[in-house]
């Protein structure tokens, strides 16, 4: 297994992605509208990323709705494309299907060794990601726009969660985005204000 000291030696980092929460926070809480294709992450800028960041093989799981009985067929081609297992999941319109997948795939990796960076901003995932966040043989990271994370998953980042920015640490977009966020003093540049 690894640990934060001891990068590697776990050989696989699970990124587990939220495909819908994040795909609604640019939407909604960022850009106000469906966002354009060349204002989507680069999703294999994020495979890459993780790979970089641990130094490990990764295996990327890309949840879908699938509920509808339809898929977005050249979605799923280009993340197979790119090396993520898409998983499509349908269940009964009450449900949050890829809440519930995720929650169980968390608590299936619990299980076994393995490093993980989920990709949300959605807390319904802080029990399960504070019980790997508990293991002292693992290390944990959590990839959203910082600005829009949970208080829940917040709150685990002084207990060893890692968090990484999806456009400033993971350089996910190819344009900037319209973000209000609280910027560190050595990160400031005036001239993309003037």
């Amino acid at each position: 297994m690894s640990t934060a000291s001891d990068p590697g030696t776990s050989g696989t980092t699970y990124v587990v992605v939220d495909g819908e929460n994040i795909d609604a926070t640019l939407g909604t809480a960022i850009l106000q509208a469906r966002p354009a294709p060349d204002q989507r992450p680069r999703w294999e800028r994020v495979l890459a990323f993780a790979q970089k960041e641990w130094g490990q093989d990764v295996k990327g799981l890309f949840f879908l709705n699938a509920s509808s009985g339809s898929l977005p067929m050249s979605f799923v081609q280009a993340l197979l494309a790119i090396g993520f297992q898409p998983i499509p999941l349908s269940g009964e319109s009450h449900e949050k299907v890829v809440d519930i997948g995720i929650k169980r795939t968390l608590e299936a990796i619990a299980g076994r060794s393995g490093d993980v960076m989920l990709v949300s901003h959605d807390g319904d995932f802080a029990g399960e990601l504070a019980t790997l966040v508990e293991d002292p043989a693992r290390r944990t990271g959590l990839i959203a726009f910082r600005e829009f994370t949970s208080t829940a998953l917040s709150g685990l980042i002084g207990q060893g969660l890692q968090t990484f920015d999806l456009e400033h640490d993971v350089n996910a977009f190819n344009v900037q985005l319209p973000r209000v966020r609280i910027i560190p003093l050595d990160e400031f540049d005036p001239a993309r204000y003037l």
